[in-house]
């Protein structure tokens, strides 16, 4: 299974290795012509929302990944990948993709020195170590998404239809689940 990582900017080598861990075949999505190559899925990765949304415009990639998620392309994003999804930012008056119904919050747990990390409960995963780093947070929902792990009582990752956004970083565990729950996702997708 080929999935493309975004790697312009941010921890897109721990979603790299990650999978390679789980025998998927990653490859770098660094500039158009990279998206000439099929894949299967495509992994948004923590790191600098603004500067990612920035780069894939500048180098022609937003409205051809925005395209191909909003026709079904399996798509996870984790932190700042959660944001470039995201239809609305409460924070910010720009939006990136918006192909996720929901309004996120920027650097809503704290910046980096208010990092942390905390168990919870995934959807179809159990217990699991969630990092967040300058993490945002899911204000509001739109109709069909289904909330995954919450934190304090707000939804702290979601899926909708093809698309996964969590507000944590699962590359930076060492536990593969979430990864895991995303490749199934598109396992499941081709049946």
């Amino acid at each position: 299974m080929r999935i493309g990582v975004l790697a312009v900017q941010g921890a897109f080598a721990e979603h790299i290795a990650m999978l390679q861990k789980l025998d998927a075949e990653p490859f770098e999505i660094r500039q158009k012509r990279d998206l000439e190559q099929p894949f299967d899925g495509l992994i948004l990765p923590g790191g600098e929302s603004t500067t990612m949304g920035k780069l894939l415009r500048e180098l022609g990639l937003l409205e051809d990944l925005r395209m191909r998620i909003a026709q079904g392309l399996p798509v996870l994003g984790t932190c700042a990948g959660l944001i470039l999804l995201a239809e609305k930012i409460a924070n910010d008056a720009h939006t990136y993709f918006g192909t996720l119904p929901v309004t996120v919050q920027r650097n809503s747990y704290g910046r980096q020195l208010g990092s942390f990390s905390q168990t919870a409960d995934i959807k179809g995963i159990g217990p699991f170590p969630l990092v967040f780093i300058r993490a945002p947070s899911i204000e509001a929902m739109g109709a069909g998404v289904e909330v995954l792990v919450e934190i304090d009582g707000k939804a702290a990752g979601v899926r909708y239809g093809n698309q996964i956004g969590v507000a944590f970083h699962p590359e930076l565990t060492g536990n593969p689940a979430v990864h895991q729950l995303f490749l199934q996702r598109i396992e499941d997708s081709k049946i």
